[in-house]
Order: structure tokens, then sequence, then C-alpha cells
């Protein structure tokens, strides 16, 4: 897994490196990595770095000092490198010293449009993590200037480092280059941040756990379950699916249809689309309803099974088995309505709460706003459950305070059907074992990878997310 810190943990960890490093070491060290960065997006953009034209964006303290040192180097490798002052007083003397020394030059906000439109790569050093709020007047006035490609050091300025929040003006980026360790803005906001690189200034060994984890190919590769020798289709996870209705069938169909794919070891349906489901999927055990059901290792309920009292009866029925249970759509608008029916649960048994922005808001009275790890953290204790807030960054958190991060690799999820996709491959992990708070992370995880394999480019529906589900966990296997 990759750790991500809050700013003032990296502030603070990188106060402790920087009293036993050599004055000055780090900042070249980063500026170098920003340096190389820029090469590449030069040779990528125009086909080669020699006379290429960089403007830098430079603002006060470290981050415009960062940007004037990776100008210097640029110049050591023949590119053209003009740096916008900002606040031309509080520039970083030693870096502004050396770009000059290199054959660089510095002017002011009056000649930016004109630096700004030559360009062909922009470096953002105007603010760092210490900043809030959107761009000022003076830099803000730059943005309707800037065509070319832009690389920003540590992140897009403008844009909170914490939350990931733009309240105004703001630079974005094609690719942010980060030094020591991510921070909460590079997957809360990744639309603006573009590619992240991290470079290693060797801040790693002053930070302790992180506040974030973002899984990557190999950790779900290597967590999810396949079979083995001695398994059959009872040791390798019986999931249960409570959905559907006759208004809503297709929801049964998909969160049946995606745990079959997921490799559970046996799928039992319960609900009134069991004809339905039988005739898509015809290894399915199905009956009409959860009391027939038979025996399983995790329930998924609430996808299209309604909010009236048939809902709630059967909610409260999977609640009372003692299995893990993954409560979607529907079902959390009845927790929402009738915080009673968790009565049923016994007490420590898994519980997972898979919401959207509207239903978040139902289930805890309010919206998850711009601190969104705060309230999913805040639910997940108060719901003593793993909470997955959907959303293009859908997070995880578990009632312990372990937040799970999962990028999307576009907006193709957002399309009807999608969540039920979801909450299949969360039941059928939930039936293997796993940890809940890792199924969940890993199934989003897949059912991103699988959105992205059904798109191709364009848009593409949830029944072709849910087919692509074999295809994406095999990628992933081979990489765990």
């Amino acid at each position: 897994m990759q750790g991500i810190w809050t700013t003032d943990r990296i502030r603070k960890a990188e106060g402790r490196l920087l009293a036993v490093t050599p004055e000055g070491a780090l900042m070249q060290r980063a500026a170098f990595g920003v340096a190389v960065n820029a090469a590449e997006m030069l040779d990528a953009h125009k086909g080669h770095v020699a006379a290429s034209r960089v403007a830098l964006l430079v603002g006060a303290g470290n981050n415009g000092g960062d940007a004037l040192w990776a100008g210097k180097f640029l110049r050591n490798r023949g590119v053209a490198v003009t740096a916008v002052l900002l606040n031309p007083e509080k520039a970083h003397p030693q870096g502004l010293a050396a770009l000059r020394r290199a054959g660089g030059r510095a002017v002011g906000l009056e000649d930016a449009p004109d630096v700004l439109e030559e360009a062909d790569l922009v470096i953002d050093g105007i603010v760092g993590l210490s900043a809030r709020g959107p761009l000022r007047e003076g830099a803000a006035s730059l943005l309707e200037h800037i065509s070319a490609p832009v690389l920003a050091v540590d992140l897009p300025s403008g844009v909170d480092p914490d939350h990931g929040t733009v309240d105004g003006p703001a630079i974005t980026a094609t690719r942010t280059v980060t030094f020591g360790a991510r921070k909460p803005l590079h997957v809360l906001n990744p639309q603006r941040c573009g590619e992240v690189r991290l470079i290693d200034i060797g801040l790693l060994p002053e930070l302790s756990d992180p506040d974030l984890w973002q899984l990557d190919a190999v950790d779900v590769g290597t967590a999810w379950p396949m079979p083995g020798p001695h398994d059959n289709k009872y040791t390798q996870g019986v999931t249960g699916i409570a959905a559907g209705s006759a208004t809503y069938p297709g929801a049964a169909v998909l969160a049946t249809g995606s745990a079959v794919l997921a490799t559970s070891g046996m799928v039992r349906y319960a609900g009134p689309a069991a004809d339905l489901v039988r005739t898509k999927w015809p290894e399915v055990i199905a009956t009409g309803s959860v009391t027939d059901a038979g025996r399983v290792q995790a329930w998924v309920v609430g996808p299209g099974i309604g909010t009236g009292q048939e809902g709630r009866d059967v909610l409260r029925h999977v609640l009372s088995e003692g299995v893990p249970v993954c409560a979607d759509a529907d079902a959390t608008t009845l927790i929402a309505r009738y915080p009673d029916v968790l009565d049923a649960r016994d007490p420590g048994t898994p519980l997972v709460l898979t919401p959207h922005a509207g239903e978040f808001e139902r289930l805890t009275g309010a919206a998850p706003d711009d601190d969104r790890v705060g309230a999913v953290k805040a639910a997940a204790r108060r719901f003593d459950a793993v909470v997955l807030l959907k959303g293009n960054t859908t997070l995880i958190a578990a009632p312990d305070g372990r937040v799970l991060a999962n990028v999307a690799r576009g907006s193709w999820l957002a399309t009807a059907g999608s969540g039920d996709v979801l909450s299949g491959l969360v039941g059928s992990l939930l039936a293997s074992g796993l940890d809940p708070w890792l199924a969940a992370g890993a199934a989003a995880y897949v059912h991103s990878r699988a959105a992205d394999l059904a798109a191709r480019g364009v848009p593409a529906s949830a029944t072709g997310v849910e087919t692509s589900i074999p295809a994406a966990i095999r990628q992933l296997r081979r990489l765990g």
C-alpha cells in the first residue's frame, strides 16, 4: 500500500530532516527532480529539450525556490528559462541568484503574459503546502495566458493541500511533482494534479503511520481470493444476494452477476426477481425469500429492494444472520429512516455501508462537504462499520480510523446500475473471509479497473463493466 500524510505532519517531518541536513541540500535535490520531470515533459511535448522555453511562476517561499533551482538545472541543458516573480522582494534569493548565474532571466507581472504565451512548459511554484484558499488577483490574472503543459511543484497552486478543494482561481497541472511523501490532495483532487510523481528526499524515516492509504495493483492482486487444490464451492465463500423488486429487477441481476464473476464459490439469490436471475445466471441458487435462502457466509442487501415495510423486513432478517453484510442503496436509506433496524445486528458482526453523497447525507444528517476524509471516518465510528463513500475518489473508512482512497481512472462509473455491480463485488470478498476494510477497497479498485476496460474511451453500461470483471481480476493476478 502507498501512504499519504497530511501537510501538517509532512511539514513537521521536513523540519526534523532539515535539522540534520546541510543547508540547501534538500531544496536542490527536490529541484533536480522537478527539472528531470520538466525535461521529460518537454521531450514528449516538443521532441527535444534544448532550445525549449520554460516559464517559472515564482511565489515567495520554498516552492518558489524549488522552481528557481529547477530553472537553473534546465538552463544547464540549454533551455531558455524565464522566471515570473509574483513578489520580487520575497523571491528565494539563493535560487534567483543561481538562475541568473546560469543565464536565466526574471521578469515581473507586467511581462508575464508574453512569457507565458511563448512558453513550451510552465512550472508552477506559486505557493506551497502552507497556503490556503484560491490564487490571489495577480496570480489569478495569469491563468488565461497559460496554454502550455503545466508542471506543479508539490501541488497545483490554489488547491487546498489537505482537502483537495478549490474555492476560486487555481492551477490545473498536467503533472505534479511532490517530495518525500504524497499529500491528500493528490488523491482527493487528481483532476487538478494530473499525473503525480514522487521524489524521494529521505523523508519517510521521519514519518509514522499514514493518514490515508492507497491500494495498488499488486496489493489487490495478492489479496484477491483464488481457489487452491483443496477448495470447493463452500470453502471459496457463499454469497447471498437480497436485491431487486418488481420495479427494479435489474438490480438483482447486476448484483448477483458481479458476485458470480468475482469468483464466489456459490451465489444464493433471494427475492422477487428469482426467475430472471436464474435465467441470466443458471449457476445461482435462486429462491423467492431470504428466509428460504439457505446458509451463506456474507450477504449483500439493498439494491432495488424498496424502502417500504417489505424491504425493511428483508434488511432486518439479513442483519440478524450473524454473517458479514454489505448494505447498499435502499438498505442505506432504510437505515437512515429506521435506525433501530441495526438492533438486529449482533455486536461486532462486520457491516459495510456503501453510500453515494446523497445517501451519506441521509445516513449522517450532513453532506460530506470539503472534509470528506473526516466525514467518512466519523461515520465509520458512529455506525461501527466500514463506510465506503462513493465518488471519483472513493473513500473507505474502518471504525478504527484507517482510511483507503481509490482514485477512479475516469468517470465511466457514473451510470445507472454500477453501484449494484460494486455491492456484488464487496459481498463476494466478504464471503471469502477478507478483512471488510480491505474487501471494500479491493472491490472498489477492481470495479474501477473493470470500468476502464469496458469503456476504452467511450461510455460503458453497468452490464459492460460487470462483464469486464474477470479480465480486470486476471490482470491483477498476474501482477500479484
